[in-house]
């Protein structure tokens, strides 16, 4: 079996887990981008990690609680647009295709800075 540490990150990066998306997960760092943070987002729906998700969810649309399905198998990510979203700007938004055994998943995904934080307000599902 391959250690985690030796595999790139499921954001589709080629940074292991760890160095990548995982600082993000344990609290380690905050993500510096809007797409960063939907990078870290797209690796927590892989790992099934429910309290990252919800931790990044902007306060002001955030469920009450997410019910992740253990079957969903997610296989890719693309970053198909970015506008703003750096550490310059407030809000940022990044269109992205998300693949699962099955289907795909096509979303355009609005980004806050609350309290410096990038967080995830709302997305728009495209065709």
């Amino acid at each position: 079996m391959v250690a985690m540490t030796t595999r790139s990150c499921p954001c589709g990066l080629t940074e292991a887990y760890e160095v990548c998306c995982g600082r993000f997960h344990s609290g380690a760092a905050v993500a510096p981008t809007a797409e960063r943070l939907m990078r870290s987002r797209y690796s927590a729906f892989v790992r099934q990690d429910g309290a990252y998700l919800l931790r990044t969810w902007h306060p002001r649309t955030r469920p009450a609680r997410l019910d992740l399905d253990p079957g969903m198998r997610w296989t890719g990510l693309e970053i198909l647009d970015t506008a703003d979203g750096s550490a310059f700007h407030a809000t940022g938004t990044v269109t992205f295709r998300a693949s699962y055994r099955g289907g795909s998943l096509h979303e355009r995904s609005r980004f806050e800075r609350v309290d410096g934080a990038w967080v995830y307000v709302d997305g728009e599902f495209l065709d």
